[in-house]
């Protein structure tokens, strides 16, 4: 018996299950672009967060930290939260007859504001990874229906149905729905973890927050 190859069978596959496998290889490839990408980006906004936070609780006068990180032009995370704080409540100090409530709420807003940049950027390409997870395995069963439709329309044409003939057209139409999973349990998997490494960060963010509009109330009321 002649031995069947999976590349024989997804190049002997009909043309719609062809171009299903295509757009689901292209899919997974994305998505593995996503996965790569973005654990480079949380893992540098976790270790920039921890950083910056030892540099912060380590008694550092704040004027000369807000200047220092002022000229970094690569801040991320809770450093952008502290300069946008830090930054309005100085612009709005030197105003004349703002009282220190309102110097309060103007910084909050603005670092609530920048945190939300911050997570929007973080949680980018996460419902890309969520998509691809829901839909690619009903995109290979469409390939697989298709395939297995195909191949019992040709044994009713030939009209003499075995074994022999009937494997190969349900094994290339079965290989559609292996590829789907193959793309969609890795994005599953990665949308998963990302989404719960942007909520501890938004959890250390509003930590943060807190602790820090602590401190900018005991400076406004001096």
């Amino acid at each position: 018996m002649q031995e069947i190859s999976i590349l024989s069978l997804i190049m002997h596959a009909s043309l719609p299950v062809q171009l299903v496998m295509a757009g689901l290889v292209l899919l997974s490839l994305m998505s593995w672009g996503i996965i790569f990408n973005k654990i480079a980006v949380l893992g540098r906004a976790r270790r920039a967060t921890q950083d910056f936070e030892q540099q912060f609780w380590s008694g550092t006068d704040l004027n000369s930290l807000f200047e220092k990180n002022r000229a970094n032009g690569d801040a991320v995370a809770t450093e952008k939260l502290f300069q946008a704080g830090f930054a309005e409540f100085l612009k709005l100090r030197r105003q004349p007859g703002v009282d220190s409530s309102d110097q309060l709420d103007g910084a909050r807003r603005a670092m609530r504001a920048a945190a939300q940049r911050e997570l929007d950027a973080l949680d980018h390409h996460n419902s890309f990874l969520a998509t691809v997870g829901s839909v690619s395995p009903y995109i290979g069963l469409f390939g697989t229906v298709w395939g297995i439709m195909h191949a019992f329309i040709g044994l009713g044409n030939a009209g003499q149905a075995t074994l022999a003939t009937v494997a190969p057209g349900i094994a290339e139409a079965l290989i559609a729905t292996a590829i789907g999973l193959f793309a969609a349990i890795p994005a599953v998997v990665a949308y998963n973890r990302f989404a719960a490494d942007v909520d501890r960060l938004a959890g250390r963010f509003d930590s943060f927050m807190e602790e820090f509009s602590n401190i900018l109330q005991r400076l406004a009321a001096k």
